[in-house]
Parts: structure tokens; sequence; C-alpha cells
């Protein structure tokens, strides 16, 4: 089997690449900086949002596609058709951040904020939340369906420290210059 992780170098996919690696799977994973393969795992060097990289990678076809990649709405529209044509099964690593904030227990029949929401202004962005969501919508409407979409709830690694919204670049930042770092009551 042969699976290519996207993005797969991140916070949740280097530990997905460590699982993976245990099994009889020849690994994949695309990085923008020089890592030597070991293995079954494979580094290929380059960008996974330069599409002249991704249509290179992408002429061979994968047993599954894994993709921890964040992209704005339009490149996703842009590159979804080449992706679900090079797999047997597209992987979508979505949002939990896609649901309204209705204080209720989350389920997958949970509005999405998308969906719900009539601030104009907030609708005209692609904001990470609107962005996603927007995606799996690309991904309903496609002609394919050999995807699945995940929508992680909480994410965590030994290189990442996060502290609501913030991320440890942007709030120790903060932090270290006497800033104010503003957090919800929830936090």
């Amino acid at each position: 089997m042969k699976v290519l992780i996207l993005g797969g170098t991140g916070a949740m996919g280097e530990y997905l690449v460590n699982l993976l690696s245990k099994d009889n799977i020849d690994i994949f994973v695309t990085s923008r900086a020089e890592k030597i393969s070991q293995g079954n795992i494979h580094y290929l060097r380059g960008d996974a949002h330069d599409l002249t990289f991704l249509n290179d990678i992408l002429n061979e076809f994968w047993d599954v596609i894994v993709d921890f990649m964040n992209y704005n709405t339009l490149e996703f529209e842009n590159r979804i058709d080449l992706l679900l044509k090079s797999t047997s099964q597209y992987v979508f690593l979505s949002s939990s951040r896609v649901y309204a904030g209705l204080n209720k227990i989350i389920t997958e029949e949970s509005p999405r904020l998308l969906d719900i929401c009539t601030d104009k202004d907030f609708l005209s962005t692609d904001e990470y939340s609107l962005s996603k969501a927007r995606q799996e919508n690309i991904l309903k409407i496609s002609n394919f369906n050999n995807w699945t979409i995940i929508r992680p709830y909480i994410t965590y690694s030994k290189n990442r420290l996060q502290l609501g919204v913030f991320e440890k670049e942007d709030w120790l930042f903060r932090a270290l210059n006497g800033k104010t770092i503003i957090l919800s009551n929830e936090i």
C-alpha cells in the first residue's frame, strides 16, 4: 500500500506518519525542508501548495492521500479533481471549527457556521472555519465519492502549544512584548 501525506511534517501529520510506519505501508510525505528518508518513510521535497509540484507527485496513483494542508477556498477548488482522481481514498482534514457555537454537544447533525451565520462581512471572508466548510461543500458536490472528511476537535503535538486560538508564536510574542492576550471566558 502506498500512502501520500500532504503536510505530513506538521502538528498532526508527524504522529500519523509514525503510526503508519509501524505497518508494512510505503509512506510518502511532502516537506518543504530537506528530510532523510528512513525505511518505509519517504520524503518528497517541495511545497504542496505549488501546483507544479503537486502535479508531479500526482502523476502516480496513490492508495490513500491524507491531506493536512491549509488551503484557501480557491486553491482547494483548483486542485480537488486532481487529488480525487489520483487516489482510491482521499482523507480531508477539516476542523470542528466549522460548527456554529451553540453551546450544545457537537454531533454530525450540528449546524455549521457557514450555513447559519447572517453576518455578511464575516461571510465575505475566507476565515479558517468558513474556508474549511466551503471546502467540505466542494468535496460533497464533486463527481467523486472516494473522500472522507475528518473534523478534529483538539489538536496538539510536542512542537505545538496552543492557547485558545493563539499558537505559541503569537501568544508568546505578545507576552514577551508586554501586549495583552485576550481570551474568552470559556478558556
